[in-house]
């Protein structure tokens, strides 16, 4: 029997990297998906969105997994689509007990020059979006009356400071504060949130062809390969990121009964990123 069999996950954010592996994950233990993607570029982001054929994808590997799945094209700006694709997997499923608020988008620039449209689509999206994923959630979880867990995707950058990020730090840091406040208020309902965060993780957020560039400025078209001894340097560890499936693993950790008393948790996933005294690599 699965870890969470017979459950059944919402997971935003799942066309791709992180998103998907959970679901993948989660479906590998037994978890029915609903899959939520925005499947479009976003005008502050540099590099390119998920797509149509990316949610497409993962909902065949779930299926490869003999799971049921529905997948959904919504933003998670948008609380009445989300109302509706919680409401439509109630009646198709019969209830919620997972919620992965996974969406999230990567921006970068020194605070004081950031646009007003670049810090307000990163605040919408990586914080407003996940209230509105849980919110939209949260009353059917109650209602059913069977407990939960809500994981909530945040970075090691909700954790301490990281230059050029200050948008994104900020949201980071703002759903530890959501995640603290969602454990309390829904402990009497036997719903635990908790939050992961994770060191640089191997994804399409980050192994694109904006993002290694911003390790090695001047070097011409540089790829995560050629940025792996910087990358590795932020980690106590040896390794320069993690693989998508690894976060996959502490979400289905807190997913399962095995965490039914883990709530209120900042779970790192870092390879040591936020050890205050590492010792340099080789």
């Amino acid at each position: 029997m699965g870890r969470v069999e017979g459950k059944v996950a919402l997971i935003t954010g799942a066309a791709r990297g992180q998103g998907r592996s959970h679901a993948v994950r989660l479906a590998e233990e037994g978890a029915d998906i609903v899959a939520v993607d925005i499947c479009a570029d976003l005008p502050s982001v540099r590099y390119r969105g998920a797509t149509e054929e990316d949610l497409a994808t993962t909902v065949g590997l779930v299926k490869d997994r003999d799971r049921r799945i529905v997948a959904h094209r919504a933003d998670v700006r948008d609380s009445s689509a989300l109302r509706a694709i919680v409401d439509e997997a109630v009646a198709e499923f019969g209830h919620v007990d997972i919620v992965c608020a996974n969406a999230g988008i990567l921006g970068f620039g020194r605070s004081w020059e950031l646009s007003d449209e670049a810090w307000r689509e990163m605040i919408d999206v990586n914080l407003t979006g996940v209230w509105r994923t849980a919110k939209a959630a949260i009353p059917h979880m109650i209602e059913h009356g069977t407990g939960g867990s809500i994981i909530l995707t945040s970075s090691v950058a909700g954790l301490g400071g990281v230059a050029n990020l200050a948008h994104y730090a900020s949201a980071k840091h703002g759903l530890v504060g959501l995640m603290r406040t969602l454990a309390v208020e829904l402990a009497p309902h036997s719903i635990r949130v908790n939050s992961v965060h994770p060191t640089t993780v191997d994804t399409p957020m980050v192994n694109n062809d904006v993002v290694p560039g911003l390790f090695l400025p001047g070097v011409e078209n540089p790829t995560m390969r050629d940025a792996e001894p910087i990358m590795k340097s932020i980690n106590a560890l040896p390794v320069p990121y993690l693989e998508a499936a690894e976060v996959s693993n502490a979400v289905l950790w807190l997913a399962s009964d095995e965490a039914r008393y883990v709530t209120g948790v900042t779970l790192p996933v870092d390879a040591g990123s936020v050890a205050p005294f590492k010792i340099p690599h080789g």
